[in-house]
């Protein structure tokens, strides 16, 4: 049984996904950008997840994701775009806020919070007001 995959963790699989979905491929140096940290982390962290299974990853090559940590990354890019467009709605038009706040609630809420808070961002869409 794998263990729990840990919030960074979520983030390197969420962020290989985008590119690989944007670019067709992820690099060391794209992941690093990306999450802005250095590329030296990030290849510590390519081969914590190529052990765990959820990567391959061979050094100087490019990175993919295997079956499970392709679900996990489209799992966090899934709610990252439903919490986006709910703090859109509620009037949150600086990105940058509305991306710290996601980074602050994309991997603790639970499926039942975010299904309600999707279901209300489409009643909202629906029944569009000013919301602020």
């Amino acid at each position: 049984m794998r263990r729990k995959v840990s919030t960074s963790e979520e983030d390197y699989l969420e962020a290989i996904h985008e590119l690989i979905e944007q670019h067709g491929l992820a690099t060391t140096g794209k992941v690093a950008q990306s999450l802005g940290v250095h590329p030296s982390t990030v290849t510590r962290m390519l081969s914590k997840l190529d052990q765990q299974g959820l990567a391959h990853y061979v050094p100087y090559s490019n990175v993919t994701l295997t079956k499970a940590g392709e679900a996990i990354g489209r799992r966090i890019q899934q709610r990252h775009r439903v919490l986006d467009e709910f703090l859109q709605l509620l009037g949150i038009a600086d990105p940058n806020i509305r991306n710290q706040d996601i980074e602050g609630l994309e991997h603790h809420l639970s499926q039942q919070t975010l299904e309600a808070i999707a279901d209300l961002a489409q009643y909202l869409k629906e029944n569009r007001r000013d919301v602020r």
